[in-house]
């Protein structure tokens, strides 16, 4: 997967395009220090509670998103941001459409 292009404008939540029933996501920058991505969830789709090994940076393009951090729910509209720790458990689900730019930095 190609990432965005260098040193020009991006409109970030133009770069992905809601799909029923379904998770897109793109690739936005990968380095070894860690990655952006952005997703796009149609609405009821969700990522299954699980964990990763690094600090991720969740921020609300569009729409609402339940998030759930070591079983607290916290429920985030556009614009809004949340950190989710490394080795917490995690899961997410649109509450409607939503987009989100995930940005995860490695240790």
């Amino acid at each position: 997967m190609a990432t965005a292009p260098k040193s020009e404008v991006l409109h970030i939540a133009e770069l992905v395009s809601y799909q029923d029933g379904s998770v897109v996501s793109r690739q936005i920058t990968k380095a070894e220090a860690g990655n952006v991505t952005l997703f796009a969830f149609d609405k009821n789709q969700e990522l299954s509670e699980h964990t990763t090994p690094f600090d991720a940076l969740v921020h609300v393009l569009d729409g609402d998103a339940e998030i759930k951090i070591s079983g607290k729910a916290y429920n985030l509209k556009t614009g809004d941001a949340i950190i989710m720790p490394a080795n917490e458990p995690h899961a997410l689900k649109a509450l409607t459409r939503f987009k989100m730019l995930l940005t995860m930095i490695r240790e």
